[in-house]
């Protein structure tokens, strides 16, 4: 969440931010509502002064054994006031925080202002679109082809949206997490985590899916808790609560999970085969960094990614997300996208952000600057995909399908895999 300070001071900053955002926040009603709250603190903190020195002259007077009957009422009146007025702070701090944790980051000034996904700007294309001597068939009839997934029985078990992975399909999926673990640890310098798939409200508050994007979580009503939408959310709480040492920093985390989304506002959008789904696994990068650091470490955070993508020998390209299409707590964010023959279209396959300290506000996660006699500092988080599997999968079908309806496998994951082709009927 954004400093209240830094909103006071800085307020037509955060108005223009909110408005290139196509945020319907209305700031001047949080700025009311905190002008409001710091009269009534001020208001408090001098009636209790004031309680204080009139309970100090009834110790006096009563020393003296003057009657101070007036003045005790006085100190009556005084507590009443006072009760009053908390109860009041009370019910305004949590509407207050309220109101704080629903204004979105303020996108950094690097951010190309711009209403949609149409205004984002395409920094830069790798590899070549393939062309074929025949009609590229898509990921849904290769796999029908090759009995990679099965998504009538996904439905059949569980519903729409959670596909059903079979044989060869399957093993692909395994195959293509543990490379890109492989990578990740072995050769980009991010530990390795596990974390639960699990997560309680705190956490998810803590990287900002909710309260903003609660409709779209899967909830465990009865104990208050979230399938995670993302390992960004339990990654990045991992250090809640906690104060970490500069010398230490950066941290890079690398975690496989499946990830878990209701998609509610995506209705009539395309949900054909494994293009967007309500369950999919994904490999995520979590970094904790200082501030000074944090724009140069996202850079490298897209570059982790792409690494990938070239090692797969696939055409991909990077989106710089415009003011009005990056989330809610990003202050800036690349996409990656990979061309897709068979659909015939670019699709998402990695989105990478940093958050300034929105993100550890809301978490509390602190670090200690080497000068010792310095105070703790927020840590500036980021997270991105390296990467998502389903977008992935249909890429790697497409690209190197074969006329046959066979595909070939990556040079890169071939040990992984154990073989070199996807065979009709094999």
């Amino acid at each position: 969440m954004l400093d209240p300070k830094f909103i006071r001071e800085n307020i037509d900053l955060v108005k223009r931010a909110l408005l290139n955002r196509n945020s319907s926040v209305n700031v001047d009603d949080f700025l009311a509502m905190d002008e409001k709250r710091r009269e009534l603190i001020k208001e408090t903190e001098t009636l209790k002064r004031d309680k204080n020195s009139a309970s100090e002259e009834i110790g006096k007077m009563m020393r003296q054994k003057l009657d101070a009957l007036s003045l005790k009422e006085k100190v009556n009146e005084i507590t009443k006031k006072i009760e009053s007025i908390d109860n009041e702070l009370k019910n305004l701090e949590e509407s207050y925080k309220k109101w704080l944790e629903f204004i979105p980051n303020v996108p950094h000034e690097s951010v190309p202002v711009g209403s949609s996904e149409k205004d984002n700007k395409v920094v830069r294309v790798h590899g070549e679109i393939p062309k074929f001597s025949f009609t590229p068939k898509d990921h849904v009839e290769l796999g029908r082809l090759n009995g990679l997934f099965d998504f009538e029985r996904g439905v059949k078990i569980t519903g729409s949206g959670f596909p059903l992975f079979m044989g060869m399909g399957a093993k692909l999926e395994r195959a293509l997490i543990n490379f890109m673990l492989d990578i990740h640890t072995k050769e980009h310098g991010y530990k390795e985590i596990f974390p639960p798939f699990v997560v309680n409200r705190k956490t998810m508050r803590g990287t900002g899916q909710i309260p903003k994007m609660e409709e779209d979580m899967y909830k465990i009503n009865e104990e208050d808790l979230f399938l995670i939408p993302t390992a960004e959310v339990p990654v990045t709480n991992i250090h809640a609560d906690e104060i970490l040492k500069e010398e230490e920093m950066p941290l890079y985390y690398t975690a496989y999970t499946p990830c878990f989304r209701r998609e509610a506002g995506s209705y009539g959008k395309d949900t054909k085969g494994l293009t967007r789904v309500h369950q999919f696994d994904k490999v995520e990068m979590v970094k904790f960094v200082t501030p000074s650091s944090s724009m140069d470490e996202l850079e490298k955070l897209v570059r982790d990614a792409e690494d990938i993508l070239k090692r797969l020998e696939l055409p991909y390209r990077v989106i710089e997300l415009c003011t009005g299409d990056i989330s809610f707590s990003a202050q800036k964010c690349y996409d990656i996208e990979l061309w897709a023959p068979g659909a015939g279209k670019w699709l998402e396959v990695s989105s990478c952000s940093v958050f300034s300290d929105f993100q550890a506000r809301r978490a509390n996660i602190k670090y200690q600057p080497k000068d010792k006699n310095e105070k703790p500092r927020l840590a500036h988080t980021l997270n991105g995909s390296g990467v998502a599997l389903p977008r992935l999968v249909i890429a790697i079908l497409e690209i190197y399908q074969r006329e046959d309806g066979s595909i070939a496998m990556p040079k890169a994951i071939k040990n992984y895999f154990g073989a070199d082709t996807i065979s009709i009927g094999k």
